[in-house]
């Protein structure tokens, strides 16, 4: 008990100024250059799979194809202009994984892809705002300061010391990936059975069908098992003791996932990022046990330097304004990842259905669609004829007959497109038309709802008109 009061009278006693000393303390490099040359050799494998830049003409060239950018004012580019974009990116990954021109290549790679990502909320998944983050968490960090060209070319960058904020930012990140993942999955759909069916007949299974049955595995392992890993993982991994167990489990996790949902490089920027968890030291102590040595960490000026109390008459000298702006952004920046999946009374509308901010909430695992029809029909207000539209024409998914804002973009688009069909044949006769778009889906395997009943959810009324 005095060992709690104690702690709790240090928390309470300690002041802004020396957070800031905390977080700019030394810290090994090593972990975090071998975790930034991962990051970057990942997401170069995640630009021709889930950005799609090994088919970027599918994707991009079409300019009739109707895109859902998540602000209408965005424009989407010429083809060659795409093309263009996704040689910035690729410029930025390699330079992040080789860690030469380290700021310029997070810069080349990040804006980029938070302008693709921006450009379609049709091939959005939990993960997708994940890379963007991660890469501008990297671009203010030191991770160019091992197993760098930066460090090769660089003397004052070769081998250093890092702040403690680098480590910790990254770490909370992914801390409350899996914490909010496993919040999210606290529903009843969830953990009655409902989200995930059939995953249990997988060949990934066949170790547990042995004692189990499919519906069982679906239930137990795939269902409850999921939900108390998300949930408690991160606490497993931060404390010593229990971390090699849980990243067994942790490990097989994302494994398993890599193999069951068409998810890109999430699981393995996961199973990249585990190593956050462990001392950053932990490169060197590799290197040790099969007989390499290594040099110590140099000093650096990016770091605070106070040992036994000593130099704390200089502490005001160290804490420099700077540093306090880079501890409040990232004071903010924690806010920010607790607050905006639940921010669902400021960005009503843009989710599929279900209250939670769509691509940031991690609620897309947890509620699961299965379309049973969808019907678009154009009406000629001025004639009376009417004619239907193959919902697949001019798309490359189906995601946006699953979400009001989505339906609202696609008409726009269908509209735009027949306008240009019909301008050489009496275009004036379909200026005056309506379009009628029926969905019916099946959420999980509930009774189907339709889609456009605006009864059924006032929350989609702001979109509606």
């Amino acid at each position: 008990m005095d060992k709690i009061t104690k702690m709790l009278y240090r928390v309470r006693s300690t002041k802004y100024d020396d957070l800031v000393i905390y977080m700019y303390q030394p810290t090994d490099p090593s972990s975090l250059g071998i975790i930034r040359f991962l990051f970057g050799f990942l997401m170069l494998c995640d630009l021709p799979e889930e950005r799609g830049g090994s088919d970027i003409d599918i994707r991009w060239g079409n300019p009739k194809d109707c895109h859902f950018p998540l602000f209408p004012v965005m424009v989407i580019p010429a083809y060659p202009w795409m093309c263009l974009i996704y040689l910035m990116m690729w410029v930025g990954a390699t330079g992040i994984m080789l860690g030469y021109k380290f700021r310029i290549s997070t810069l080349l790679f990040g804006i980029p892809y938070w302008y693709i990502l921006l450009l379609d909320k049709s091939y959005w998944n939990n993960h997708s705002y994940l890379f963007g983050i991660v890469t501008i968490l990297l671009s203010g960090s030191s991770a160019n300061h091992y197993f760098s060209l930066d460090g090769y070319f660089e003397e004052k960058r070769k081998n250093r010391h890092v702040p403690c904020w680098n480590y910790f930012i990254l770490k909370y990140q992914f801390f409350m990936l899996y914490f909010l993942a496993g919040l999210k999955k606290a529903d009843m759909e969830w953990l009655e059975g409902y989200s995930m069916q059939s995953l249990g007949n997988h060949w990934i299974f066949l170790p547990f069908r042995l004692f189990l049955t499919s519906d069982q595995v679906d239930y137990l392992i795939v269902h409850w098992f999921g939900f108390l890993l998300d949930l408690t993982i991160g606490f497993w991994m931060l404390i010593e003791s229990t971390r090699p167990v849980a990243m067994v489990f942790c490990t097989m996790f994302h494994l398993m996932n890599s193999r069951l949902f068409s998810i890109g490089m999430f699981p393995y920027v996961c199973l990249a990022t585990m190593p956050l968890f462990c001392e950053e030291t932990w490169p060197r102590k590799l290197l040790k046990y099969f007989h390499i040595s290594t040099n110590e960490p140099l000093p650096t000026p990016d770091c605070i330097y106070i040992k036994d109390g000593r130099g704390q008459s200089n502490k005001q000298k160290h804490v420099t304004w700077k540093r306090k702006l880079v501890i409040g952004l990232l004071l903010t920046h924690c806010s920010l990842q607790v607050f905006l999946p639940y921010s669902h009374f400021i960005t009503q509308g843009y989710n599929n259905w279900t209250k939670g901010l769509y691509g940031y909430s991690w609620d897309m695992m947890v509620h699961s669609w299965d379309t049973i029809q969808v019907v678009v029909r154009v009406v000629d207000n001025e004639f009376g004829e009417q004619f239907f539209i193959d919902p697949d024409a001019w798309t490359q998914n189906d995601r946006w007959n699953k979400h009001a804002d989505m339906c609202v973009q696609y008409a726009n688009c269908l509209k735009r497109n027949l306008m240009e069909s019909f301008k050489n044949n009496s275009a004036s006769s379909r200026h005056n038309s309506t379009t009628y778009i029926s969905i019916i889906i099946q959420r999980d395997p509930k009774v189907p709802q339709r889609q456009d009943s605006w009864e059924y959810s006032k929350r989609m009324v702001k979109v509606k008109k």
